[in-house]
C-alpha cells in the first residue's frame, strides 16, 4: 500500500520558519513536490523534486524563501520555509510520481492527507 504521510505543520507568525516532512512507503517516486491549498483557492505547485534531487522547481510565490530537499535512502523529502508571510497559510501535501516530477495536480498521482500551516501578522 502506498501512502504519504506529511508531518510538521503549525502555527507561526510572520517572518518565522517551520519545516515539513513527507514520509513515503509502498513504492518510490521519480518526482515528488509540494502543494498548498488556502480556503477559497484553488490547489497551487509550490516546489518539486527529482529522485536524485539534481533537478528542483520552485513555484514563483515561494522562490528565494523555500527549500525542498530529498533523501533517497529514506524515501523521505523535507520542505524548508522561511521567512513566512500570512499568505503562505494553507493546507500543505505532498504529492508523488512515479515517472516525472509533478509541477501540477494533474501530474500528482499520489496524495498525502495534508498538515495545517497557519502564518499571523
Amino acid at each position: 500500500q502506498v501512502q504519504l504521510v506529511e508531518s510538521g505543520g503549525g502555527l507561526v507568525q510572520a517572518g518565522g520558519s517551520l519545516r515539513l516532512s513527507c514520509a513515503a512507503s509502498g513504492r518510490t517516486f521519480a518526482g515528488m513536490g509540494w502543494f498548498r491549498q488556502a480556503p477559497g483557492k484553488e490547489r497551487e505547485f509550490v516546489a518539486a523534486i527529482s529522485w536524485s534531487g539534481a533537478s528542483t522547481l520552485y513555484g514563483d510565490s515561494v522562490k528565494g524563501r523555500f527549500t525542498i530537499s530529498r533523501d533517497t535512502a529514506e524515501n523521505t523529502m523535507v520542505l524548508q520555509m522561511n521567512r513566512l508571510k500570512p499568505e503562505d497559510t494553507a493546507v500543505y501535501y505532498c504529492a508523488g510520481n512515479p515517472r516525472k516530477l509533478p509541477t501540477a495536480v494533474a501530474a500528482a498521482d499520489y496524495w498525502g492527507q495534508g498538515t495545517q500551516v497557519t502564518v499571523s501578522s
